[in-house]
C-alpha cells in the first residue's frame, strides 16, 4: 500500500465502525461482503461494456467499499481465517481483471487504447504476482506507488468522469513502474 493509503486506512476503519457494527449484528460474514463485493464489481463492468459509465462508477465503487470492509469486519469481531484471507486474494484478482476486460471491448475498434488495455491487464496482476513470489521466496516486497487501492481510486473517478481511456493509460502505467519497482526489491534483496 502506498504511504498515503497506509495513513488512511486506520481513518477509514474508525469511520467505518458503525458500518462495521451494522453487518456484524446481522450476522454478514466477511466472506459474504467479499463475494458481494466481486458480484457488484461484476455489474459494474457491465455498464462500463455498455459505457454506462457513472452507473458503472456507483457499481464499482460499492463493489470497492465491501473489498474494504470485509477485512475490517473480520479484524474487528476476530473472524479472520486462512480461507477468508485467501477467498479476499483471489476474488481481488477477478475483481482488478473485469473492469479491465470490459474495457477491451470498449475499445476493441482503437488499436491504441486495446493495446494499452492488455498492459494495464497484464501489469495490475503483476503488481500482485511479484510481491506474491517474493514472499513466496521469504524476501518483503511491500513497496510500490500504484498497488491495488490506487488503480480503484483512479478507475472509479474515471467512471464517474467518463474518463476510462485516461484510467486505463494511467493504470497501465502505475502497474508497470510498480512492478519494476518491486523486481528491483527483490533484486537488491535476493
Amino acid at each position: 500500500m502506498s504511504q498515503v493509503i497506509k495513513k488512511l486506512k486506520p481513518v477509514f476503519e474508525e469511520k467505518t465502525y458503525p458500518i462495521i457494527d451494522f453487518f456484524h449484528n446481522l450476522n454478514i460474514s466477511p466472506n459474504i461482503l467479499t463475494v458481494s463485493g466481486l458480484i457488484l464489481v461484476f455489474l459494474g463492468s457491465y455498464f462500463i461494456y455498455t459505457q454506462n459509465f457513472f452507473l458503472a462508477g456507483i457499481f464499482v465503487l460499492l463493489g470497492n467499499l465491501c473489498d474494504a470492509l470485509d477485512g475490517s469486519l473480520a479484524r474487528k469481531y476476530n473472524r479472520a481465517t486462512k480461507f477468508g484471507a485467501f477467498l479476499d486474494s483471489v476474488i481481488d484478482r477477478v475483481s482488478d481483471f473485469l473492469p479491465l476486460m470490459s474495457a477491451v471491448f470498449v475499445f476493441r475498434e482503437d488499436d491504441f487504447m486495446l493495446l494499452t488495455t492488455l498492459l494495464a491487464v497484464v501489469f495490475s496482476f503483476m503488481v500482485s504476482y511479484t510481491r506474491a513470489r517474493a514472499e513466496g521466496l521469504g524476501i518483503d516486497c511491500k513497496i510500490g506507488i500504484f498497488e491495488r487501492p490506487e488503480r480503484s481510486i483512479i478507475l472509479i473517478l474515471s467512471l464517474f468522469l467518463s474518463l476510462l481511456d485516461i484510467a486505463v493509460i494511467v493504470i497501465a502505467a502505475g502497474a508497470f513502474f510498480t512492478t519494476v519497482q518491486r523486481i528491483y526489491c527483490v533484486m537488491k534483496r535476493a
